[in-house]
């Protein structure tokens, strides 16, 4: 007996695998896109963080910032060996060469002068208009050519600026000069006026002047006579203008100016100080433990002729250089502890009181060295040096002296 056959079976049977075949493939789907986010949390979680929904977007990526460098300073020697040298003399045909030629003796460093005692500038800066008004421009040199010759040598080169004392600008521009109390110029003893040290024009003719020669590629500015006078009556100076701010600030305010626009062009900056400005306050605005924390060095005066009897309870600190600068070279370390600048003294390499021999330069120069400072500069009015002074030599353990009380 055969089973009837149902005419709508057949397809209700085909409808039936349909909708088993659409469950198995839904299935599937769901079971391969669990195991793709269950990789997905996994990864996440491994890594420290989670999952982000709709409620937290996520984040961005933050873009690093470049810190920028500036430009790079030129680079010191080891240890400075080094001398000044006039812009009369730089003049001079093949006198240069005479100074660069003692680099077979140690020499490393020249010292230059760009704006000196006198108040003229060795050269004709062009951006710098006021130095031409007032008569101050002279050509002395040609500063690109002099210096790419000593840079040729492979020697370190510093322009000297003389600042305040001026008596040049002072005369010519005398609105930023320091006046008499009856509105007259000031001037020292030796008759030459001074710029005020307050006023923000005096400050930008010097730094414009250390500028042009920083373009033209001096290593290094040594700001010179930055103070206040001292050399004359003090009692009548009138500053004028207003001076809010004390002279230990305005020394340093100064310089932080110079180094903000010298530092761009790749120029370091340092400054001469009194060789007793460590030890005392001279009332001149000169205050090392200050200055130390703005400039990249110092250099002390430290000529021991310059010191009067009973200085560090010698009798006699001319007659022992060594002595005499290594008491003077104490206290700089001491008040410069803290700061970031060098410390490079300036010897005696003259006679003053009576006649000095190598023998009294090679003992300030071990009294240097024993202070563990970044060199020395021998200074000689007249350029006039002690060769074999300059020869390259050992680096002591600081042995400071303890003053006789």
């Amino acid at each position: 007996m055969l089973t009837p056959v149902d005419p709508n079976g057949r397809y209700r049977d085909r409808r039936q695998a349909r909708r088993r075949q659409v469950r198995r493939r839904r299935l599937t789907a769901l079971a391969i896109l669990l195991a793709a986010t269950g990789g997905l949390v996994a990864g996440i979680e491994l890594a420290g963080g989670k999952p982000s929904t709709a409620s937290e977007p996520v984040a961005a990526p933050v873009p690093v910032k470049r810190v920028p460098t500036g430009p790079k300073l030129a680079t010191l020697p080891e240890e400075i060996r080094g001398v000044h040298v006039t812009m009369a003399l730089a003049s001079l045909p093949g006198k240069i060469d005479e100074y660069i030629g003692l680099k077979k003796y140690g020499l490393n460093t020249i010292e230059l002068d760009v704006k000196d005692e006198n108040g003229e500038i060795a050269f004709v800066p062009s951006a710098v208009p006021l130095a031409v008004k007032v008569g101050a421009a002279k050509p002395y040199y040609r500063p690109r050519d002099i210096v790419r010759k000593i840079h040729a040598a492979g020697l370190y080169v510093i322009g000297r600026v003389v600042t305040f004392e001026d008596p040049i600008a002072s005369v010519g521009r005398p609105e930023i000069a320091v006046r008499r109390a009856d509105g007259a110029l000031w001037k020292n003893n030796g008759g030459l006026g001074w710029l005020n040290p307050y006023s923000r024009e005096a400050w930008k003719y010097n730094v414009d002047i250390a500028a042009a020669a920083g373009r033209a590629g001096f290593d290094e500015i040594q700001f010179d006579y930055v103070r206040f006078p001292s050399d004359g009556d003090v009692t009548i100076i009138r500053y004028p203008g207003a001076h809010t701010q004390p002279m230990r600030q305005t020394i340093p305010a100064y310089l932080r100016y110079a180094v903000a626009r010298l530092h761009p062009l790749g120029v370091r900056v340092s400054a001469d100080v009194f060789g007793l400005s460590a030890t005392h306050d001279l009332g001149i605005g000169q205050y090392p433990q200050h200055v130390g924390k703005v400039v990249d060095a110092i250099y002390p005066m430290v000529y021991p002729s310059h010191y009067h009897s009973g200085e560090y309870n010698l009798p006699d600190p001319t007659a022992v250089p060594g002595t005499t600068v290594a008491y003077s070279l104490r206290d700089f370390r001491s008040a410069l502890a803290g700061g970031k600048a060098l410390l490079v003294p300036w010897l005696q390499d003259f006679s003053l009181g009576r006649t000095y021999s190598f023998a009294d330069v090679a003992a300030q120069i071990r009294a240097a060295r024993a202070a563990e400072s970044g060199g020395f500069m021998l200074w000689n009015a007249v350029g006039l040096y002690t060769p074999e002074a300059l020869k390259p030599g050992p680096r002591p353990v600081p042995a400071v002296p303890t003053p006789r009380l």
